[in-house]
């Protein structure tokens, strides 16, 4: 592992919501986007910008880097910028994240650079439909080779949230097909209705949608939710191997201690990999990162690897908890 002053954060000092990790084979070097990183991010964290954090080993990252800023750029959003993905597309990379402004809907849009330390500029329209509160895109490839982009239509509009999708055009720019309703936030049989904690609200949530391939060639895509002891991530398996589904839920969440908004990705090592950020309490989030295996079709925890668990896991485990942060190193189990 390297630690040295290009590479000064330790991973369980990062506080992040949504994390998504890119794996970029060309640079040999992990890539984590958000609108700010505290106490890094000078002024803290940005409505109208994304900063990314680079990083060798998974476990010592570097100071932020602002690698979009919306200022000059005539992009019609000013706020809400959030849970960016980087996927690369076509050789350029592609940040696509959430976008709103003052008395819009939410909607997803892609973002391009030719590095995936930027500088991003806007690219194309806004990819979800027009009349829909939307956010979480996910870029999907599928076995043709055509892009789609895969997202929730909000909670706050339809009550029942839905993970829906739109096949999108060569470049990007925009979608060509109507969407798609792929499954409900209520289909889940792990989840709850959720309230919040001052007793407003009420309704299905679902948040963050990742598609993975697994190796014996199934479908399946991890998504989020609440249960009835907090936020979570559970998946469901595709019965036609491809988008349309239909989605078959997996009847237990695969994390359930307030931790959620979950993506997989491999490491240079080929270590099958899961992000996600836990606690669900905005001020005290991090990244958790797990060994994953693929056993009998289905996908499993090996072994939490940052060390985050040790202090910051809530719900069912929040009593089990140790108070002292933890003192040992992070490592894989195959070191």
């Amino acid at each position: 592992m390297c630690e040295n002053e290009k590479y000064p954060i330790n991973v369980r000092k990062i506080r992040i919501s949504d994390p998504f990790i890119l794996a970029d084979q060309m640079s040999k070097k992990y890539y984590t986007y958000a609108a700010g990183f505290f106490p890094w991010t000078p002024g803290g964290a940005k409505k109208d910008a994304f900063y990314a954090l680079e990083s060798e080993d998974l476990f010592h990252w570097s100071m932020p880097v602002k690698v979009f800023d919306a200022k000059n750029t005539g992009f019609w959003a000013d706020r809400d910028y959030w849970a960016p993905e980087c996927h690369i597309w076509k050789g350029k990379y592609y940040l696509i994240s959430s976008f709103r402004a003052e008395g819009t809907y939410r909607r997803c849009q892609c973002l391009v650079s030719e590095s995936p330390m930027g500088p991003f500029v806007p690219h194309g329209e806004p990819l979800t439909p027009r009349g829909w509160h939307c956010l979480d895109g996910t870029l999907y490839t599928d076995r043709k080779g055509d892009p789609w982009l895969v997202f929730c239509h909000e909670w706050l509009q339809v009550g029942d949230g839905q993970i829906a999708a739109v096949r999108l055009a060569e470049d990007l720019t925009h979608a060509i097909s109507k969407p798609m309703i792929l499954f409900r936030a209520s289909d889940g049989p792990w989840t709850a209705d959720f309230v919040g904690k001052d007793g407003a609200g009420g309704g299905y949530v679902t948040d963050g949608p990742f598609l993975h391939r697994m190796a014996d060639g199934s479908l399946i895509m991890l998504w989020s939710s609440f249960t009835p002891s907090g936020y979570a991530t559970g998946y469901a398996v595709s019965q036609s191997g491809e988008i349309a589904g239909p989605w078959i839920q997996e009847a237990r969440p695969l994390y359930f201690h307030d931790g959620a908004h979950s993506m997989l990705f491999k490491t240079f090592e080929g270590q099958l990999m899961m992000a996600l950020h836990c606690p669900n309490e905005p001020a005290q989030k991090r990244m958790f990162l797990f060994e994953m295996e693929e056993k009998a079709g289905k996908l499993h925890v090996i072994n939490e690897v940052t060390g985050g668990w040790y202090q910051w896991a809530r719900g069912p485990a929040e009593k089990w908890v140790y108070q002292e942060p933890c003192a040992e190193k992070p490592r894989f189990t195959q070191e």
